[in-house]
């Protein structure tokens, strides 16, 4: 094929493209309509990259360490997967896409159940000069001894500050003064397709520097987290690059090495940085008080889904879903109500249940939370007073165990509802039986959930639920949606009307 063949079945007739002699892309027009895309060549930048990154190296580096940790290790602990949107495990199954992957430091690789003896590295990097360090949560989580190697060949004793697994961030502290640092003062904002550089400790190597761009910005899903949309790179990070730092060419601190995207457990190229805005928030309150603390308002909520913005008769997907509130709780006492659709807090538009889990949390204990609802159709204003948050772990226990909302397995309808049900005591439907094949079943329905609610109303017979999807097919709708309780938590359900009628 000859070079002139190779563009044109690159880009066919609408335009060509062309290497210019600055190592510089650009595409110009060759037909097509006025206005259209790539119809102007693209300027060259003003900057390109540097021939080298060791002036800025030069200057950072000094700051970065590795950490090395003497302890225990679970199961748990140095599960090599976080699991994710693609369904990664703990194994190599030969899963294509890989896996969500937790940069656990070199040699923490134990398999047994029960705690057994770990040596392992991670880094870190220094964020003042009287020896406070920054690294990750699951580097330190199970250490009884933290050693620091500085650039020059030190070994330093350091102490954990405090822990916050909900971001995977904490803080250690080495005795002294004068240490080379990096500031969160001058935060960086980066953009897509910047330069990066990170600096770590991979596979205890000792000093290691790659370089990429930003690949992405927001990225949830990647961990869990309810408090950290990550930022990808493509910048090499492998296992024991843990804790350490992302620089942009301003030798800002951007991010932190936290996770990687693979199938085997080394860099593909994907890479996730907490970003250093929430880096810096959480660094400086573990410093000040040992832990983090967050607001709370008590109440279990969902995203908006298409089919559930469906079924509630949504034009668009806005806010996050009221599934349950905790008795007694800051939003029971405010009067909010499951089903209640969150649409502002404090005057900010609600984007998802994650965006407003991270706005609440970003308020103290005691004060006010204004918040904007819809309820039947109407807004409405509502005050919360919040409370203060409880850890992860204790909100894991009450959450009965369940790995996530229903629903989110998702399914395709054949035939019917496919349960069995009979009155419950408290009111409700028992689920007696599912159909494996069914809408319900594939979305995560199982004997002894309860059926509280079909379409926004009581449901205590299989009448309730026929009139309720009666009157969302006559309102045009295509989902109804059930309010089930699993697993002792209250989810909404969207179930295909046409489905459900058969």
């Amino acid at each position: 094929m000859t070079k002139k063949e190779l563009v044109s079945g690159a880009v066919g007739a609408a335009a060509a493209v062309a290497l210019l002699a600055g190592g510089h892309l650009a595409v110009a027009a060759a037909t097509g309509e006025p206005g259209a895309v790539n119809a102007h060549p693209i300027a060259p930048p003003a900057a390109a990259a540097p021939p080298s990154f060791a002036d800025l190296v030069a200057r950072v580096a000094p700051a970065v360490v590795s950490v090395d940790i003497e302890g225990h290790a679970s199961r748990q602990a140095t599960a090599l997967s976080e699991g994710g949107p693609f369904g990664g495990d703990d194994s190599d199954d030969g899963d294509p896409l890989g896996a969500f992957r937790r940069l656990f430091p070199q040699g923490q690789i134990p398999q047994q159940a029960r705690p057994t003896p770990m040596r392992a590295t991670g880094s870190g990097f220094f964020i003042s000069a009287d020896g406070y360090l920054v690294t990750n949560n699951h580097v330190v989580e199970n250490a009884d001894k933290i050693t620091v190697r500085t650039s020059d060949d030190r070994t330093l004793t350091a102490h954990l500050i405090g822990r916050d697994p909900a971001t995977d961030l904490a803080v250690i502290k080495v005795e002294g003064h004068n240490y080379p640092f990096v500031s969160f003062e001058d935060r960086a904002k980066p953009r897509v397709g910047d330069w990066v550089v990170a600096v770590g400790n991979p596979y205890n190597l000792g000093g290691t520097v790659t370089a990429g761009i930003v690949s992405a910005l927001n990225r949830a899903n990647v961990s869990g987290s309810s408090y950290v949309d990550y930022m990808q790179i493509d910048a090499p990070i492998n296992r024991g690059n843990s804790g350490g730092p992302t620089f942009d060419l301003q030798g800002r601190v951007v991010g932190v090495n936290s996770a990687i995207f693979s199938s085997s457990g080394g860099s593909i190229g994907i890479g996730f940085d907490i970003p250093a805005d929430v880096v810096a928030s959480v660094s400086k309150q573990l410093i000040a008080n040992g832990k983090v603390s967050r607001g709370y308002i008590g109440a279990t909520i969902q995203d908006i889904t298409p089919d559930i913005a469906e079924s509630l008769g949504l034009p668009v997907h806005q806010g996050a879903l009221v599934a349950d509130v905790v008795p007694d709780g800051p939003s029971a006492r405010a009067g909010v109500r499951s089903g209640d659709l969150v649409l502002k807090v404090n005057g900010h538009a609600v984007t998802s249940s994650g965006d407003l889990t991270r706005q609440v949390a970003m308020v103290k204990a005691g004060d006010p939370i204004q918040i904007e609802i819809r309820r039947d159709g109407r807004p409405q204003a509502l005050t919360i007073r919040s409370g203060l948050r409880p850890s992860e772990e204790q909100l894991a226990l009450n959450d009965g165990g369940d790995g996530g909302p229903l629903g989110e397995r998702g399914g395709s309808a054949s035939g019917g509802l496919g349960l069995m049900v009979a009155p419950h005591e408290g009111g409700g439907l028992t689920v007696e039986r599912v159909s494996p094949a069914s809408d319900a079943g594939q979305k995560g329905v199982r004997p002894g959930d309860v059926i509280e609610q079909v379409g926004g109303k009581k449901a205590n017979s299989v009448a309730d639920v026929s009139a309720a999807i009666k009157a969302a097919k006559e309102a045009g709708h295509k989902q109804v949606l059930l309010l089930v309780t699993h697993n002792g938590r209250h989810v909404y359900l969207p179930v295909e009307i046409e489905a459900a009628q058969g």
